[in-house]
């Protein structure tokens, strides 16, 4: 059996919270854990983002929130479509949303935490439109 830090139940949260996220926005949001990083955080998201194939949205507005369990190292990686539009630092707020609850002790809580805000950031630059699909799975990745 594959490698599961999670319960079902939380799972299941976690992929409710990227839907709940994704509402109101055209931006695509995916969750990556990792067991652990031997290399710069923003570069495994990266590769990760490409893998999944999050660089083929319509917008170029995809995101990829990448977790590292072991380490304990995350980092927030967004397509060239919300690049192009928002400040360098536009993913720090996301970032202390989710190590103010890691820092608790409480993961699920912090990844919903950090959901719950890049949804509010993206819903700013790229609202939901009436012919918006899902483009992407809401469903965690693993590796």
């Amino acid at each position: 059996m594959a490698w599961r830090p999670f319960s079902k139940e939380e799972e299941h949260t976690i992929t409710k919270a990227v839907a709940d996220a994704e509402d109101g926005t055209s931006g695509e949001i995916r969750v990556h854990i990792d067991r652990y990083c031997k290399t710069n955080p923003l570069l495994k998201a990266q590769n990760f983002f490409h893998h999944l194939k999050m660089d083929q949205t319509e917008l170029r507005n995809g995101v990829i929130i990448y977790i590292s369990m072991d380490d304990k190292q995350i980092a927030i990686y967004g397509d060239k479509g919300i690049n192009e539009k928002v400040d360098p630092d536009f993913w720090d707020s996301t970032l202390l949303k989710i190590t103010e609850q890691f820092k608790a002790g409480k993961m699920v809580e912090g990844i919903i935490a950090g959901l719950n805000e890049a949804g509010l950031q993206l819903k700013k630059h790229f609202p939901k439109s009436n012919n918006d699909t899902n483009e992407l799975s809401n469903e965690i990745s693993y590796s």
